[in-house]
């Protein structure tokens, strides 16, 4: 259970009952039963919307589900991020979006290390910084297409069937079990692969702002033959040729 929901609707709780304390105590406000009938009404009155208030946020922090954010309305890393930590509760795949949120987070950081190279490197606007800048939005966009790739999966992944699928023990598991134990299987190989690929764009990243760091001017015809420029402007080709 989140220990955070827990802390606050401690806080409600606490909030609530110094409330009818102050409310009903003979040394506060006084309001209490038996003195007259408003306010014992009024006594009444403020136990039953404690209750309610008490009942309400209980359902709503402990048992209430989130709506789940619809996946074509995430652009933006952040939402990316909110998006993925609807799913880390998951067992089944707690770890691989531990790991997709561990990879936001680095590539928006090298993103801004890319971006403080070049300029320190090149012209801002000139047509070296240009080429380098819209190769990693290139990369930065297979990237994202990836985990939205992965939040695709995760939002038809049903993990009560999965758990009643992996821990039944038949001995003699029949055809239709076998094949549902392969569909879940491609679930999680699809969601792996996609985040070994974006750990293989990670990389070439990195040895791209290593290249960058080392170079006082390039000439624009030079940038197709650096090495990590060849390897990313290959992965890009590849991923689109797949995904064709």
């Amino acid at each position: 259970m989140d220990a955070k929901k827990i802390i606050r609707l401690t806080f409600i709780v606490m909030t609530v009952i110094l409330i009818d304390i102050a409310i009903l105590s003979p040394g506060l406000l006084a309001i209490g039963f038996g003195e007259n009938a408003l306010k014992s009404a009024t006594a009444a009155a403020t136990l039953a919307g404690s209750a309610a208030i008490i009942l309400y946020f209980s359902y709503t922090l402990l048992f209430k589900k989130e709506a789940r954010i619809p996946i074509l309305e995430v652009h933006t890393p952040e939402e990316f991020e909110i998006a993925l930590k609807q799913f880390q509760k998951v067992k089944a795949v707690e770890n691989d979006v531990s790991l997709a949120l561990h990879q936001i987070d680095r590539i928006k950081k090298r993103h801004d290390t890319l971006l403080n190279v070049l300029n320190q490197r090149f012209v801002p606007g000139g047509l070296s910084f240009v080429k380098f800048a819209d190769t990693t939005k290139d990369v930065e966009n297979l990237f994202f297409t990836n985990i939205r790739g992965i939040l695709t999966h995760l939002h038809i992944f049903d993990e009560r069937e999965y758990n009643r699928v992996m821990t039944q023990n038949a001995a003699s598991p029949s055809q239709v079990q076998l094949r549902k134990k392969e569909v879940f299987h491609e679930y999680l190989l699809f969601i792996r692969s996609s985040l070994e690929t974006n750990e293989e764009i990670l990389l070439k990243l990195d040895k791209l702002i290593l290249e960058v760091s080392r170079l006082d001017t390039v000439e624009l015809k030079d940038m197709e033959t650096m090495p990590c420029m060849q390897e990313i402007d290959t992965l890009i080709k590849q991923t689109r040729l797949y995904k064709s």
